[in-house]
């Protein structure tokens, strides 16, 4: 009997290291996408090389997610840092049928509503981007250099959605590579749902 759980549990640890040892790191190239966004247009993520780019995972049925949009945290981050020439990417890995699951026009309607102003928002609606960079929750935030390496992966900030105060790591470490130094804390650890791939 001991025997058979091995067989079932070692695989379950292998895919696991597996899909660790092939998500994205700090220092890593990011990985190359192509995906429609909510107005039917293809973003690719080589046509922003030479810029910063955030990627936002989304899922406005968080709670989490949900805090920062009905506070402006996340619309007034994204108005400033696109104003300063940052690409911001907010990602829906969310599957039909799936808590956050949205068509493009439901979500072209909510970043009206919401006032949000991201530069593009992904429909990743099978996850691929999603698995690509190893996303788990919503929202997790990545931050791209101009040179196309992964800078920053984590949290938005020290809050978890309840301080009034929080530490915004993502401004942080835009703001340390923009002066050309290295980013102090380039991982953390990403609070609120998990993406619903399936």
């Amino acid at each position: 009997m001991n025997h058979r759980r091995n067989w079932i549990v070692r695989p379950c640890f292998l895919l696991l290291f597996i899909a660790s040892a092939f998500a994205v790191r700090i220092g890593d190239p990011a990985p190359g996408f192509t995906v429609v966004d909510s107005n039917g247009r293809q973003q690719h993520l080589s046509d922003y090389k030479g810029k910063f780019v955030v990627l936002e995972w989304h899922n406005r049925d968080c709670s989490n997610v949900k805090k920062l949009y009905d506070s402006g945290s996340m619309q007034g981050l994204q108005k400033d840092w696109t104003a300063k020439g940052v690409v911001w990417l907010t990602i829906i890995s969310s599957v039909p049928g799936r808590p956050g699951f949205v068509t493009p026009s439901q979500e072209n309607e909510y970043i009206k509503t919401t006032n949000a102003v991201p530069t593009a928002a992904l429909m990743d609606m099978g996850g691929s981007v999603g698995h690509l960079y190893g996303a788990k929750m919503t929202p997790e935030m990545f931050v791209i250099a101009p040179d196309g390496t992964l800078i920053y992966n984590g949290a938005l900030d020290t809050s978890s959605g309840k301080s009034a105060a929080p530490k915004n790591y993502v401004s942080a470490a835009l703001e340390q590579a923009m002066a050309g130094q290295p980013v102090k804390e380039s991982f953390t650890t990403p609070y609120g749902c998990p993406v619903k791939y399936k």
